[in-house]
């Protein structure tokens, strides 16, 4: 079975959305695909006990009732057969999706290092803390130690704290000069300023990073390293996030050209290779407000709304100064590609230690000698672990991208077999 849509876009987080509006202008048809049941992606994730921002709700109702929009839900790209194509997978079904123009929003995921520890039940990443609570997991009197880098840390612990836990401390590991000097900054978005405010900042410490997590059956206390020493706290719970990846596997696929671990796109978003844009978070991670500003100028570009577009670029401009900064004065330190001993295990998929990826030259050396990145995963979560550790250069995605099923890639087969049929019997003809 095909598809066939003018634009494609794969994503539905903010970038995704906005340009699909964008693009919506044109009357062209567009189509949003997205791995979830519901729009919104991981920071507008649907909850009972989580109200959605009115920004994101006002999205959701223009796409609605935009006639030339098709949300394709709990879909993902498996595979990219030929220029022009996707093969999507969904749980009943697989089938191609043809485009004229793609727009990437594939977002980005979080990095997670080793350290003693980490395997424990009860640590998770700190946007994972948010998924697990608006999932509808009980956190309530729970002890919670939030560590790691970034402004994810101050949003996982509001999460928290709504949802009845005691939040304990959030640990930041870059310096406290270094945080200063983000916050005098911010006066050029006060609307961050506000955010920030209103955010639990009272427990927030610079200079502060977790060295090991403790306990048997589950996580019972950690080890935190400070400028006066190493300091162990009771807790329940930790959530640790050390900043975000951009998601470019699909782009890696399709041949983009990549530039610091993100896509590479020109002024107008568009990426190395004709008919393909890239937008928000898979460009590189700056916050929902760059998303947005993103998604609009691909949407627009892509449907040759050239003039729109480029009316934002001012706009653009502001928050990828935001963006910056963020890199700047949020930098992981040299300290933390330490942190692992001898049997801290780096591939939790296949259980690989950290020792012996270590002991291996390159990523693909690693693969071929102690299975890391072989597992469910697909390396998504070591390979960008091991590149931190060990300055080590990701190697090119393949299909399939994800773990999928034999009639998927049956079905691609199938649909490649019919077309070089039809363009036999026409040259025959």
């Amino acid at each position: 079975m095909k598809k066939s849509f003018d634009i494609v876009i794969v994503g539905a987080g903010p970038a995704g959305l906005s340009a699909a509006l964008a693009a919506a202008e044109s009357g062209q048809r567009i189509a949003i695909i997205d791995s979830n049941p519901q729009i919104g992606g991981q920071i507008w994730r649907a909850s009972p006990h989580f109200t959605v921002p009115a920004l994101a709700l006002a999205l959701y109702q223009q796409i609605a009732s935009a006639p030339n929009i098709e949300v394709i839900a709990m879909a993902k790209v498996v595979a990219a057969p030929r220029t022009g194509q996707l093969l999507i997978e969904r749980p009943d079904s697989s089938f191609l999706l043809e485009y004229q123009q793609l727009i990437l929003c594939t977002g980005a995921r979080e990095l997670f290092l080793p350290f003693p520890g980490w395997t424990l039940p009860g640590v998770t990443g700190a946007g994972g803390l948010q998924a697990l609570v608006k999932a509808g997991s009980q956190i309530k009197n729970q002890r919670i130690v939030i560590a790691g880098s970034g402004p994810l840390l101050l949003a996982s612990a509001e999460t928290a704290q709504k949802a009845g836990a005691q939040v304990l401390l959030i640990a930041e590991q870059a310096s406290k000069s270094s945080v200063r000097h983000f916050g005098l900054k911010l006066w050029r978005w006060p609307a961050k300023v506000w955010q920030a405010l209103s955010l639990p900042h009272q427990l927030y410490q610079p200079n502060q990073y977790v060295i090991e997590a403790l306990g048997q059956q589950r996580l019972e206390a950690v080890r935190i390293q400070t400028a006066q020493g190493v300091v162990e706290m009771a807790c329940d719970r930790l959530a640790c996030g050390f900043g975000l990846v951009p998601n470019i596997q699909l782009g890696q696929l399709l041949g983009c050209q990549i530039e610091q671990q993100a896509l590479s796109v020109d002024d107008f978003q568009l990426s190395t290779k004709a008919q393909i844009y890239a937008a928000g978070e898979c460009t590189g991670f700056g916050g929902s407000e760059l998303s947005l500003v993103e998604g609009r100028i691909a949407g627009y570009a892509a449907t040759q709304q050239l003039q729109k577009a480029a009316g934002l670029f001012q706009k653009r401009q502001s928050y990828q100064y935001f963006a910056q900064l963020l890199q700047q004065h949020f930098k992981l330190r040299d300290e933390l590609k330490q942190l692992a001993r001898a049997e801290t295990i780096l591939c939790r998929c296949e259980d690989v230690s950290y020792a012996k990826v270590a002991a291996r030259a390159s990523w693909i050396d690693a693969k071929l000698h102690t299975r890391c990145g072989m597992g469910a995963c697909q390396g998504s979560t070591c390979a960008t672990t091991a590149a931190f550790l060990f300055d080590w250069t990701l190697a090119q995605s393949r299909p399939p991208l994800l773990p999928t099923r034999a009639e998927s890639l049956i079905a691609m087969s199938d649909c490649s077999l019919s077309e070089e049929s039809n363009t036999l019997e026409e040259v025959s003809y």
